[in-house]
């Protein structure tokens, strides 16, 4: 039997609200057993863009990135953003490593094909060092990952947080029993954007087909369950949607996802 991994993803509303961070933060400390946290930081990105005279240009909820936001990505994610969670989890006991998927050659992507859009600079997962990833959980490390991955030829690449989040877990289920929980502001799907309690509890791909046809799932929500579904198709075992409380088992009001 599989030993448990668990991965978690933090999205940006949480990473730019001091005391949400704090919170959840805490409680990823608590988390019994081997973990990995996943972060974005695209809301801090796009503000210092904005300071520096950089326009973000979003599509279908992913970022355009020529070579100007490219690096500032790189500052604000694998810098600013990374090494701040990486300092706040080593205060908490976790002795955390920040990764971007250039380091230890983790997460190797290729530059996405230029088809109705050229996103520039943005990565699409071709391999997930699993081995790599493992010496460090087994050395007592909690790795950190930011959304960057690299190409093998020198040129880092903004990769979508979520993607990052159901490849590493895709990778590690070669050697896990894998769980993903994508954490976020609200308290799962919701079946009404202006009620946070309308959360739909159970999605089945069938469902997803129901709710993408209706709507309901847009925007951002759509790379997260494109990912979820693409994710236990290849091996994890259980993916979780909603606010941070749902790493506390007491609370049951949030998405499950499940073929």
């Amino acid at each position: 039997m599989k030993e448990k991994l668990s991965i978690i993803k933090i999205g940006g509303n949480i990473i730019e609200d001091e005391t949400s961070l704090q919170a959840f933060l805490k409680l990823f400390a608590n988390l019994e057993g081997k973990k990995i946290l996943v972060h974005g930081g695209g809301k801090r990105a796009t503000h210092i863009a904005s300071k520096l005279g950089i326009e973000s240009q979003m599509v279908n909820g992913r970022r355009i990135t020529d070579a100007e936001t490219l690096e500032v990505i790189t500052m604000v994610y694998g810098g600013l953003v990374n090494k701040n969670v990486v300092a706040k989890l080593q205060a908490l006991n976790t002795n955390a490593i920040g990764l971007t998927g250039a380091d230890i050659n983790s997460i190797q992507s290729v530059k996405r094909p230029v088809k109705d859009i050229d996103f520039g600079f943005v990565g699409d997962v071709e391999s997930v060092a699993h081995d790599s990833i493992d010496k460090l959980i087994q050395a007592g490390f909690t790795p950190v990952f930011c959304a960057i991955s690299h190409d093998g030829n020198g040129q880092l690449l903004n990769t979508n947080a979520d993607t990052i989040t159901s490849q590493v877990a895709i990778g590690m289920s070669k050697l896990y029993d894998t769980s993903i929980y994508y954490c976020f502001e609200l308290n799962g799907v919701l079946e009404d954007i202006n009620d946070k309690n309308s959360v739909v509890k159970h999605i089945d791909n069938s469902l997803y087909q129901d709710l993408l046809a209706k709507g309901i799932i847009a925007d951002g929500m759509l790379p997260k369950l494109e990912n979820c579904f693409a994710a236990l198709k290849n091996g994890v075992s259980t993916i979780n949607m909603g606010n941070t409380e749902m790493l506390t088992q007491e609370n049951d009001n949030f998405t499950k996802i499940t073929l």
